[in-house]
């Protein structure tokens, strides 16, 4: 029998509403019965090859779901709360092939590949992306199209409460010379070769965020022996606390810069500094590049404008404006933000120290003569400003490269308080781990990839276990007994140390990721080599991923005729000089470079280290000695935040990991 509705005095409204009552009941049956996938099962996918794959996803309750792959067809039901997962058959590595999920509503996915699957995960100097080494390099990018290479970029997004079930956006993109610039230069790298190597299909799970210490990134299971980790991460779950500190982030950023703005000299002057100045007879002069810890900008924070002229011969102007390409602006690395201009007119600003200044200049805006660049340069924390040394400062384009280190003009635009911490929500404990790793649980997974460890390097004294735990936690959580885990140990970064007595947060971070390899299945690249000490985002990201690449083919492949770089042992003393022992030498130890053994520190029993003699005496064997120790005890390798010149490798070319070793009492 029809239903028909009842008259009122306004039936025209009624009847509206009643409509639109029935369609939303329409609506949420119809959405409740669509078969819904997690973002991470779309077109272009990569599944593991010779494992038992998981295909899940959400529909009806009871809703019976058929899937059909590789000729082979599966049958599920979803259960009470509409939760449903196939396992699928093993399969060797291939593609691209399809994928038909049938149940109240039809999906076909398109363009899958059979391959190897790989997590990477950590902070920026994972998530650092193909697009900030696109300069170094350039040639090799141009020249990118491997479509059996792929990732899925992991979206940034926080839970304290409970784990995610899947993320708000995120789709698989294959490597070309387009897309590889999102890609994680790392993860890439590493995928590369292992595709050279094995011709094997490689999909990248990228789930990383800069600054993040590594308890972010653990559960609240992991974290159990950690009470003040999670007493933090439990103030978190509280959406009051939260909103509070997001609150008072953005009033103290935008008090600071509102107040900055406002009463900067230099932006309201008129004309603004940023224009061509009549005179600068009373703007100073600093030397660039360097860190100002000189007066009158020690310590300043607030607002400096900073001008550096150069001038273009009429051919050089000429061989300018027939170039097809902008110009070149490198401005190296500043501390902290600017706003850059060229004769007047803006040309791009970086808000923060760490990424390279690189602008493109339109060959208008240049003239024959003199001409002008203007920084306005920001200055909210910290120490010390200025332009960081060792990194390039100048005009290029085509042949011609103009240089603009040398002498600057600056004036300070406005002195302003320290802008006061902030609190970064993402960096907290457990956040990250509900966000971005619960919702990738199900999916099966070769091994993981792991750049991390440079937000703990303040108080590195719990990371050995705070690392442990997580690799086993997140082992246990994936149901994939021990797979494979590879990290990064930390690159040489910071001022070089004067005294080996010096604390180093970094040598003791690098002891403690060392100390993860006592767990089965882990692998460890070394890379105190090919750090930079003035920047703590390296730019070769190619030898990282290769070495990475090498512990895989050890630890996840097999491979015999591989080893990470030498490992020492063990520590004996002969005739008052200590005896250490080496494994991963490959054919044995060697020196790199013409200059003796280097970076080796030595201390009796009183602890009080000297920098001490070494020399190889046999293929896995160091002697060390000092003549100011006579009862050596403890000997330590590259054991600062930035060692200068550590040159102890293996035949394969791969350095020796830092090390601290002490004598076993007898």
């Amino acid at each position: 029998m029809r239903m028909i509705p009842p008259i009122c005095n306004n039936s025209s409204a009624y009847h509206r509403k009643w409509w639109i009552f029935i369609l939303a009941i329409c609506c949420f049956h119809l959405s409740v019965a669509q078969i819904h996938l997690p973002r991470i099962i779309s077109d272009g996918m990569v599944l593991q090859r010779n494992d038992t794959v998981r295909i899940w996803g959400w529909a009806s309750p009871h809703e019976s779901i058929q899937l059909v792959f590789l000729n082979e067809v599966y049958h599920t039901k979803a259960d009470e709360r509409g939760n449903w997962m196939i396992k699928l058959l093993p399969a060797p590595a291939g593609g691209p092939y399809s994928m038909e999920i049938d149940g109240n509503n039809h999906i076909t996915l398109h363009d899958i590949y059979i391959g190897d699957v790989w997590l990477c995960s950590g902070q920026s100097n994972m998530q650092l992306p193909m697009s900030r080494v696109q300069q170094k390099y350039a040639h090799l990018i141009a020249h990118i199209d491997q479509p059996a290479i792929r990732q899925f970029l992991v979206p940034m997004q926080m839970n304290f409460n409970h784990p995610e079930q899947d993320f708000p956006s995120g789709n698989w993109e294959p490597a070309n010379c387009w897309t590889v610039l999102h890609f994680s230069a790392t993860a890439y790298f590493f995928a590369r070769a292992l595709y050279e190597k094995y011709h094997v299909p490689i999909g990248l799970i990228n789930a990383s965020v800069g600054g993040t210490p590594i308890e972010a990134w653990m559960s609240k299971e992991a974290l159990k022996d950690f009470p003040e980790a999670l007493r933090i991460a439990n103030h978190y779950a509280d959406a009051h606390f939260m909103d509070s500190v997001i609150k008072n982030n953005n009033t103290l950023n935008r008090e600071w810069y509102s107040q900055a703005w406002t009463t900067d000299t230099g932006w309201n002057a008129r004309p603004p500094w940023f224009k061509s100045l009549p005179n600068l007879h009373d703007w100073s002069s600093v030397q660039v590049p360097g860190y100002w810890n000189h007066e009158p900008l020690h310590d300043v924070h607030g607002i400096i404008w900073l001008k550096k002229t150069f001038y273009l011969s009429t051919e050089q102007w000429k061989r300018l404006q027939a170039q097809k390409e902008p110009a070149k602006l490198i401005l190296g690395r500043l501390i902290d933000a600017d706003y850059t201009y060229l004769n007047g007119v803006f040309v791009g600003n970086i808000t923060y120290q760490y990424p390279p200044r690189i602008y493109a200049c339109s060959p208008s805006l240049f003239k024959p003569g003199e001409n002008e660049i203007t920084v306005r340069l920001f200055h909210s924390s910290g120490s010390p400003i200025g332009f960081v040394p060792d990194k390039l400062y100048a005009c290029i384009w085509g042949h011609d490269t103009i240089s603009l280190t040398g002498e600057w003009k600056y004036k300070l635009g406005v002195k302003m308080p320290v802008l006061p911490d902030q609190v970064f929500i993402q960096y907290q404990p457990t956040g990250l781990f509900n966000g971005m790793i619960a919702p990738l649980l199900p999916y099966t997974i070769r091994g993981a990839i792991w750049y991390q460890g440079e937000s703990n390097t303040a108080h590195p004294e719990n990371y050995a276990s705070l690392f442990k735990r997580m690799i086993q936690d997140w082992r246990a959580k994936w149901q994939e007994g021990d797979f494979p885990f590879l990290f990064v140990q930390l690159p040489n970064y910071g001022f070089p140390a004067r005294d080996p007595n010096q604390w180093s947060g970094w040598a003791l971070l690098r002891e403690a990721q060392t100390q993860a390899l006592q767990l089965p299945y882990t692998g460890m690249a070394v890379t105190i080599d090919i750090g930079e000490w003035n920047d703590v985002h390296p730019l070769d990201k190619q030898d990282v991923g290769n070495r990475l690449a090498l512990a895989a083919e050890k630890v996840a492949y097999g491979a015999s005729n591989t080893s990470p770089g030498p490992i020492c042992v063990s520590m004996q003393v002969k005739n008052h000089r200590a005896v250490l022992r080496f494994t991963h030498v490959g054919k044995g130890l060697m020196v790199k470079g013409n200059a003796p053994l280097q970076e080796f520190q030595l201390a009796g029993s009183d602890h009080h280290f000297v920098y001490a003699r070494a020399k190889i005496i046999s293929p896995n064997e160091v002697m060390v000695w000092s003549d100011e120790i006579q009862d050596p005890q403890i000997v330590r390798y590259a054991w600062s935040d930035s060692p200068i010149h550590p040159n102890l490798y293996n035949s394969e070319g791969l350095p020796a990991a830092p090390f601290r070793i002490q004598l076993k009492p007898e």
